[in-house]
């Protein structure tokens, strides 16, 4: 049995250090590189070639669905699963949607996701079964490209010149796609937008 080869990205070394012990207990896995960025996961991959990257959502410099997009696109033989905390519906759907092989949380058992990363290396799909069932009741984020780009720029509470002058808009278009937002989520305020988009994985 050949033996695949891993890249690990979390920004927790903990976690990436027990993730890449439990895995190299595999015979058949071999973890060839770590990294703590997501900025840094397509320049580790084109030195090691990992045949499968095992991508945190939450990291620096960029996310792992964006990061799972630019590996896609630099090294497509490198194959992508995605392992995290976050076990919202709109990431697994954003997540596949970039390109990624397989979705799982981390508190994963460590057979199911040595199991896992098998699966996604010989190109199947894998994705955990309650969190697929989420996002198939959830359904599609209703809030446009534009208003998601203006309830992120608004997720550090800035006001809304803040907001404008950060996106390039005029103060009236930014109210105007907030209150779309607001409206869109069930939210009573800009705040409370912001956390429930982000809970459901819309940002």
């Amino acid at each position: 049995m050949s033996t695949i080869r891993l890249l690990l990205a979390d920004d927790q070394a903990l976690v990436r250090g027990a993730l890449a012990a439990l895995l190299d207990l595999e015979s058949d896995l071999e973890v060839v590189a770590e990294v703590g960025r997501g900025d840094e996961v397509v320049d580790a991959a084109r030195r090691t070639r990992p045949d499968v990257a095992l991508l945190d959502v939450e990291m620096p410099g960029l996310d792992g669905i964006a990061a799972t997009a630019a590996l896609r696109a630099a090294l497509p033989s490198c194959r992508v699963l995605v392992v995290t905390t976050f076990g919202r519906p709109g990431y697994l759907r954003r997540a596949m949607e970039a390109g990624a092989g397989g979705f799982v949380v981390k508190d994963t058992p460590a057979r199911q996701l040595a199991d896992a990363v098998r699966r996604v290396a010989a190109g199947l799909r894998v994705v955990d079964p309650t969190l697929a069932a989420e996002t198939l009741a959830s359904g599609d984020s209703p809030l446009t490209p534009r208003e998601a780009g203006v309830l992120r720029a608004a997720r550090d509470g800035g006001t809304v010149a803040d907001v404008a002058a950060q996106l390039g808009l005029s103060e009236g278009t930014v109210r105007n796609h907030l209150s779309a937002a607001i409206g869109k989520t069930g939210a009573r305020t800009r705040a409370e937008a912001v956390r429930l988009a982000d809970e459901r994985g819309w940002l």
